[in-house]
């Protein structure tokens, strides 16, 4: 397992629904094995129609919820041996999520730039507050954005893009070395789905960092990503270069979820096979 930045090993998570007299369990992840190489910065989605696990499966990555068995591994490190304060905010500067509603993610009572200074404090080590400003400043530009536009703001001051474009700029300041996005353009207007999904392509080949892109858009996945699974009832039915998969999947699910979408073509880019 040396090499890997995260590693899943027959990952299961079982849940118990109902009531004492009519509990019953589900499997929401069965048997999952997946691998990101530490040296290699990759965008992974992972698709599937709803209840297929794939969220479970980015909460159990993202050490929120516990595998009901195998392990989860990051950096050689099972997420079970994170128990210390200490020892989940090492993690947590390492591994950063993107939730699908900004607006959830958020206090609306809380001013937007406190959290910056927060996050930069507690998992960048800034001390003083110019610095602190710096770094939150530079995040943002990273994004698109810039602090004179979010200081002293609320999150309902923001529109559903911005806002999730900042989500991103808050985790950007831990420099970690993976994001976990759930579902992150889903309320995002269309046509600003593409531009937030090509941030993270610029993450990947500029600050050389791995995502993992949970969603339910094949479109945005094909053109997102540059790795894919498909899951089905918690459990993988198709894994591999997403171009290669999405062109030609031979599995029968992967079959349909393709013939759902009317156009399969990533737009002409910069390191797009069409550019060249």
């Amino acid at each position: 397992m040396s090499g890997a930045l995260v590693e899943l090993a027959h990952v299961s998570k079982t849940f118990t629904r109902g009531g004492l007299f009519a509990a019953r369990r589900v499997q929401a992840v069965a048997d999952v094995n997946l691998r990101l190489a530490a040296d290699k910065p990759i965008i992974l989605a992972i698709t599937g129609e709803s209840g297929s696990g794939k969220s479970t499966l980015a909460r159990m990555i993202l050490n929120i919820v516990e595998p009901s068995a195998g392990a989860i591994l990051f950096r050689g490190r099972n997420l079970r041996s994170i128990r210390s304060s200490a020892a989940r905010g090492a993690f947590m500067r390492q591994v950063q999520p993107i939730f699908q509603n900004p607006f959830e993610a958020f206090n609306p009572l809380k001013r937007l730039d406190r959290y910056l200074y927060i996050t930069a404090r507690r998992f960048a080590g800034v001390a003083d507050m110019a610095t602190a400003e710096q770094r939150s400043n530079e995040a943002l530009h990273r994004v698109g954005l810039s602090l004179g536009e979010i200081k002293e703001r609320f999150p309902h001051e923001l529109s559903g893009g911005q806002l999730q474009r900042f989500a991103i700029a808050r985790a950007l300041l831990s420099n970690p070395a993976l994001i976990v996005a759930d579902e992150p353009v889903s309320m995002v207007d269309a046509s600003l789905r593409m531009s937030i999904a090509t941030l993270f392509r610029s993450l990947r080949s500029e600050l050389r960092i791995s995502t993992i892109y949970i969603t339910h858009d094949l479109a945005t996945a094909y053109y997102v990503s540059d790795e894919i699974i498909i899951m089905q009832k918690g459990g993988i039915v198709e894994s591999g270069a997403t171009r290669t998969v999405l062109s030609a999947p031979r599995h029968p699910y992967s079959r349909q979820l393709k013939d759902a979408v009317l156009s399969l073509r990533r737009p002409p880019g910069p390191d797009s096979e069409d550019s060249s």
